[in-house]
């Protein structure tokens, strides 16, 4: 099996490390002689496992699915030699696997002899993990299980009771004082559905019988009504419905989910809000956040100690940005102790590893179960970029009492390591799947009513925990980024095709979306890359005539200094250009080198190579010394003296100035990979589509992509020539929405999609 590994990995199809497990593995349990032949015939299966498994965790899978393998080899992409595989059963594979004890432990099977043995390997429900990963899941799994209130039979079995109580008795069940409390704080919070209500009272009650579930005859039960207006009609009678909401939960006026989100997650420790670009997702939570202090100041009498985060500085930055500006508008003024909740609400964002404390030479973080954060809640934007270990690492870190606030769009790329937390957790959130108890308790408190078909009797304690909210904001319907974007997660190539021929007709019917081929001479792509589309929207021409244009005299004020560095920042973040690779024509690291010698030629740069006023760099390590992380962006200008400095912007919105020649790990960043681009945001983003699919090129990609313009979104690639290899941008972009990431992993496997 060696020899079949080593060959393996001289054809490219495993790394080194994937070798070199098996191999050390294989010399551990011969060091004691020879094993007979069915033995050896088992340990050749443990060491194909081990390097398949090593494999697959270097894809971002957090296991081997054993099953999945053998069933269709060829359609696990990054397998090496599929033929290989075929004839093999996963039960016997499972079987060797479980023959070597010293090497393979089985944890689901209390009864089995390897059962609780430390090993370098776990086989777990047909699936084979090394040890630490497993560990990382088995530790996420019960951190959210804990926080559902599952953790232990008496607390499930209390819940249980509760349930079953709401059942019988409809909204008896719930609180009055609490719901007075929620109802008082959530119409001060969100004073727009006083008035949606109000109005609603006006209608003639047919016509808010109409719209209070948003139902129809066909969809209610035997007893003639919705399982919340039933529940609600027996308690208060056939008016309820109609003053309680007003009929919001329908076509015509939509619930607002911003509101039911703030209460489901503020009844539990465990929440998560998610949504695509602009449906309000850190407006949401400055609301939780201001509803969850307003209510323990009036329990308690003291405010909750909130950490905010996010992984990335970029993302952090931003985050901060946007809670330090809308503290203020929080309808607060008329309350009582309104601004002691407005000051007990943060607004500096950490990184997680600034949050959890780095070590330098150490996948260990300063806090940890033994020294555990001091928080009351943490609220984590971007989740979805959180990977398997470092959600392990937030579980150790946070009190078992904490509340956990989980924020992000389920539908952009996974995290760069293994996992894909979000995505699993809210792979049912398009549907609800709410007890009908869970809906009378959300219209009770928050006037707003569940529709009958996101209800579900046999829903999980983690669906009751999970928000999606479903309207955006940002882009409207006559915007083209808004349908290119919801095209292209729908997996619907002929959308996007019309969409394109209808944003190409005359002057435009969606000028906010645009497509460009480009020839083997890449004239258009220059002249994106330094003017954008014309006046608006803008190229990096915009940032490096500000830069100019604002330069301080050498002797300024450091002041003067700050203010220049953070407008050049700004600028900056008005456009940028993506890549699905980092290598090739179209990849990143070329498209770096290209653009430097563009801009030089166009009299924007002073030089194109080593250090330069102008050069965008991203730190690609972290670097624990001087508190820059992996993702931070910075740009090179000339400081008091003219010498050269690296600015960056710290947590809290400061410039850091920075000498490049402490810098050790850092690249241009005229173009950026997607999967960096994460955490933030554009106002004009242009994604590069190579010239022949990759298997990095997903529908979660170009989905991320499309959603990192704020304004503008420009599609860019090679006109298909008639070249071996060569399909043009619009076959390239087919293929690779119809391509989603599955990601092997065990998270859902267990407690957590039990009802």
């Amino acid at each position: 099996m060696l020899t079949l590994l080593d060959a393996w990995q001289t054809q490219g199809m495993l790394r080194y490390i994937d070798v070199a497990l098996a191999r050390f593995l294989a010399q551990e349990v011969l060091s004691g002689g020879e094993p007979d032949p069915e033995a050896a015939g088992a340990l050749a299966l443990v060491l194909l496992g081990a390097a398949l498994c090593s494999a697959q965790l270097g894809q971002g899978h957090a296991c081997l699915d054993l099953q999945a393998v053998t069933a269709d080899p060829a359609g696990i992409p990054g397998l090496p030699m599929a033929d290989a595989l075929h004839g093999l059963d996963a039960l016997r594979w499972q079987a060797a696997l479980r023959a070597w004890p010293q090497l393979v432990s089985c944890p689901a099977q209390a009864e089995d002899a390897c059962a609780g043995r430390f090993t370098p390997l776990v086989l777990a429900h047909g699936r084979l993990y090394l040890h630490r990963l497993w560990r990382c899941e088995q530790d996420v799994q019960q951190g959210i299980l804990q926080r559902l209130g599952r953790d232990d039979a008496a607390v499930a079995g209390a819940m249980d009771a509760q349930r079953a109580a709401a059942a019988a008795n409809g909204a008896d069940a719930i609180d009055d004082a609490q719901t007075a409390r929620l109802q008082q704080a959530l119409d001060v919070l969100f004073p727009s559905a006083l008035t949606a209500g109000a109005q609603a009272d006006t209608r003639a009650p047919a016509d808010a019988a109409d719209d209070s579930g948003g139902d129809t005859a066909a969809d209610r039960p035997a007893g003639g009504k919705a399982p919340v207006e039933s529940c609600l009609v027996a308690r208060h009678g056939a008016a309820a419905i109609h003053s309680s909401g007003g009929g919001r939960g329908t076509a015509d006026q939509p619930a607002d989910w911003q509101k039911i989100a703030c209460v489901l997650a503020s009844r539990q420790r465990f929440g998560l809000i998610t949504g695509g670009p602009g449906t309000g997702k850190t407006t949401t939570v400055l609301r939780l956040l201001a509803l969850l202090q307003w209510q323990a100041l009036a329990t308690h009498g003291k405010p909750l100690r909130i950490g905010l985060a996010a992984p990335t500085g970029k993302a952090a930055a931003r985050l901060s940005g946007s809670i330090a500006g809308a503290i203020g508008r929080l309808p607060l003024d008329d309350v009582p102790q309104g601004e002691v909740i407005r000051a007990a609400i943060p607004h500096a964002v950490s990184t997680l590893h600034r949050l959890l404390g780095s070590r330098p030479d150490s996948r260990h973080f300063r806090h940890d179960a033994r020294n555990p954060l001091r928080l009351d809640v943490l609220v984590i934007d971007e989740a979805s970029m959180i990977d398997l270990e470092m959600m392990a690492a937030v579980m150790h870190a946070l009190p078992a009492s904490a509340r956990l606030i989980l924020l992000g769009d389920k539908d952009q790329l996974a995290s760069v390591e293994a996992g894909a937390i979000l995505g699993e957790l809210c792979a049912r959130a398009q549907q609800g799947h709410y007890w009908p108890e869970t809906a009378i308790w959300v219209s009770e408190v928050t006037r707003e009513v569940v529709p009958p078909a996101l209800q579900d009797v046999a829903g999980t304690p983690l669906d009751q925990s999970i928000c999606m909210l479903r309207h955006s904001h940002r882009f409207g319907a006559d915007s083209g980024i808004g349908r290119l974007a919801a095209f292209v997660n729908a997996g619907d190539v002929q959308g996007v095709a019309r969409l394109w021929r209808e944003a190409g007709q005359g002057a435009g019917q969606f000028p906010d979306i645009a497509r460009y081929e480009v020839d083997a001479s890449r004239r258009g792509l220059r002249e994106l890359v330094i003017h954008g589309r014309g006046e608006e929207p803008v190229g990096y021409a915009h940032y490096l005539q500000v830069m100019h244009q604002h330069q301080p005299a050498s002797d300024a004020d450091p002041a003067t200094f700050d203010a220049w560095a953070q407008q050049v920042l700004q600028a900056h973040g008005r456009f940028q250009l993506l890549c699905a690779l980092r290598q090739g024509h179209w990849g990143v690291d070329h498209l770096n080198r290209q653009i430097a010698v563009w801009l030089q030629g166009a009299g924007l740069l002073a030089a194109s190579e080593g250090w330069y006023a102008g050069r965008p760099v991203m730190i690609t390590h972290n670097d624990y010394e001087l508190g820059l992380m992996n993702g931070d962006v910075g740009i090179t200008l000339a400081g008091p003296g003219g010498r050269l400095r690296v600015v960056f912007l710290n947590d809290r919105g400061a410039v850091r100035w920075v000498l490049p020649s402490r810098l050790q790990a850092a690249g241009t960043v005229f173009a950026m990979t997607v999967h960096k681009a994460q955490g933030s945001e554009f106002d004009h983003a242009a994604l590069a589509m190579p010239e022949a699919l990759s298997p990095v090129l997903t529908r979660e990609l170009v989905y991320t992509a499309i959603t990192r313009a704020r304004r503008f979104f420009t599609l860019v690639g090679p006109a298909a020539e008639g070249e071996a290899g060569t399909r043009g941008l619009d076959d390239v972009m087919a293929r690779a929405i119809r391509r989603q990431v599955q990601r092997a992993s065990g998270l859902m496997a267990g407690a957590l999609s039990q009802p």
